[in-house]
């Protein structure tokens, strides 16, 4: 009987440096590469209900998997896929094709994805068929990292980078299959779903987004080349990436490494060539940084589980979070009146996308300043960001909320200082925030400070068509003060000092802050 092997994918979305498909290759005459729309992905999240998969996330997986198909295709195989629990559709196939000797899969981390795990290999067990496990998601393999077990994990960055890059080695690429066995004879290849079959309503695709990418494989390397090769921005990503307007102020890598549609080692490489071709500086070696960020957190999740979950967080710190519905929504809604967060957060709801400056600030913003429970806010990003990396999503929240793995006591970040030093002159602001498009200038972030004459003359009545802030953090006062008097509405008066943007020394992950930093 012909030997038939079923590859599960789940975030492993491409045909290049996949070990399933090496493997299979080397193991089958038939090969299954199956993707299970699992029902559980579009319920509702853990504690607050909000929509587990948005639709920003739903189009660019729908994307991704297309594109998929389309290269399975191209190798002579194709794509099953399957609505259903992946344990319940494995456990179909092997009975209607009756000769699968092995379920593989690549390994994921944290609770959900472990429980399917554990679910197929009950199913294979119970029908005498071998499970066959890889791990393939981080930059750096699980097996080389330099601890002698997870458990001996450094709590602070820093210390694991410096471990890594001393001690540790990147894999080299597994080799891409120029062919694949085919498909079973008679197995359909299944359809694709479209949003409404998911229940999920196909969003508007505005034309201000600073992600107007598609999902896919073929997408992501062709991102690729055009930040590294075509544009040279890579060379200036360590300058730009606090950037919030426009496509190429970062790699914007983060989406299509979530859903694994690129590998990291396939970027660590393209950059060691790039750097051996044009130029090696701080900015390629950032985003190698980056990448290092995203398998930390990834790292974090194994050692800790479900802490990575828990109100306490990693520290166990019994802190007193609120949980009060008006101020959550005034902040995912983009009406706080505070308008660095809010263009944020109308940026996110509209595209699923935002900066790492905006993302840090917004966190910031809900834990510190609004004292809200942050599982909140990780639960508001896992519904809309199109970046959405369980690990990076929650690692990055519990960093903001203090904590996780920060190692400084009571970060906060200044909302009115930020805003002046990322969007000096509130162009990004009017992007987002239109109620405030005739203010001109840095006076667009605080609009509270002008003489009612001036909000007069910017068709801005606080409360009304704008709101007023619904916290005052008494340290914008030493910001505040700077702007009062300012160019106003019509561009009178003095202004203040100039701010421009520091190279400040935190995570940038522009992969995830989700993601995730947002690579």
């Amino acid at each position: 009987m012909a030997r038939v092997i079923i590859c599960l994918l789940r975030n492993d979305l491409r045909v290049h440096d996949n070990e399933l498909f090496h493997w299979a290759q080397r193991n089958a005459e038939y090969i299954v590469p199956l993707y299970c729309f699992d029902p559980r992905h579009y319920q509702g999240t853990y504690h607050y209900n909000f929509p587990k998969t948005g639709p920003f996330r739903l189009r660019f997986l729908l994307d991704s998997i297309r594109d998929l198909r389309s290269s399975l295709l191209r190798k002579g195989s194709n794509l099953v896929v399957r609505r259903g629990k992946p344990e319940d559709v494995v456990a179909d196939l092997i009975k209607q094709l009756g000769s699968v000797s092995t379920v593989a899969f690549h390994e994921e981390v944290t609770s959900e994805e472990l429980n399917v795990e554990r679910r197929v290999k009950e199913v294979c067990t119970q029908l005498k068929v071998k499970v066959h496990s890889c791990w393939g998601s981080t930059l750096y393999h699980r097996d080389e990292l330099p601890f002698n077990h997870i458990s001996r994990l450094p709590d602070v960055y820093t210390q694991f980078r410096k471990a890594v890059e001393e001690k540790s080695r990147v894999r080299p690429l597994i080799p891409t299959p120029e062919q694949l066995r085919p498909l079973p004879q008679g197995l359909q290849e299944g359809d694709i779903p479209t949003p409404e079959d998911l229940q999920v309503t196909d969003p508007v695709t505005d034309p201000r987004s600073a992600f107007p990418c598609s999902g896919g494989e073929s997408q992501a390397l062709g991102r690729l080349k055009h930040y590294f090769w075509e544009t040279d921005a890579v060379a200036t990503y360590k300058e730009t990436r606090n950037g919030l307007i426009g496509a190429d102020y970062s790699t914007k890598f983060s989406p299509w490494l979530a859903l694994g549609c690129i590998s990291p080692r396939y970027i660590y490489l393209q950059i060691r060539q790039y750097e051996q071709e044009r130029t090696a500086n701080q900015s390629t070696y950032w985003v190698i940084f980056e990448l290092l960020w995203r398998d930390y957190f990834k790292f974090v999740a194994v050692k800790y589980g479900n802490r990575l979950f828990q109100l306490k967080g990693l520290q166990d710190k019994p802190l007193h979070w609120k949980t009060d519905m008006k101020l959550f929504n005034a902040w995912k809604e983009g009406r706080t009146g505070v308008p660095f967060v809010d263009a944020n957060m109308r940026e996110l709801a509209m595209t699923g996308f935002m900066s790492n400056r905006g993302r840090q600030n917004v966190a910031s913003f809900l834990t510190k300043d609004l004292g809200l429970d942050w599982r909140m806010g990780a639960e508001w990003f896992e519904y809309l960001l199109v970046d959405h990396d369980v690990c990076s999503n929650y690692g990055n929240w519990l960093y903001s909320a203090g904590i996780g793995n920060d190692p400084r006591e009571n970060r906060k970040f200044n909302m009115i200082k930020q805003g002046l030093d990322y969007d000096n002159n509130g162009d990004y602001v009017r992007l987002w925030v239109p109620e405030l498009q005739k203010i001109r200038g840095r006076d667009a972030h605080t609009p509270w400070t002008l003489s009612l004459a001036s909000l007069s003359h910017a068709e801005v009545t606080l409360g009304h068509t704008y709101p007023s802030p619904i916290v005052m953090a008494p340290e914008w006062s030493r910001h505040v003060n700077k702007t009062m008097g300012g160019a106003g509405p019509a561009g009178r008066g003095k202004k203040g000092p100039s701010h421009t943007p520091k190279q400040h020394r935190d995570r940038g992950i522009d992969f995830y802050f989700s993601r995730s930093k947002n690579l």
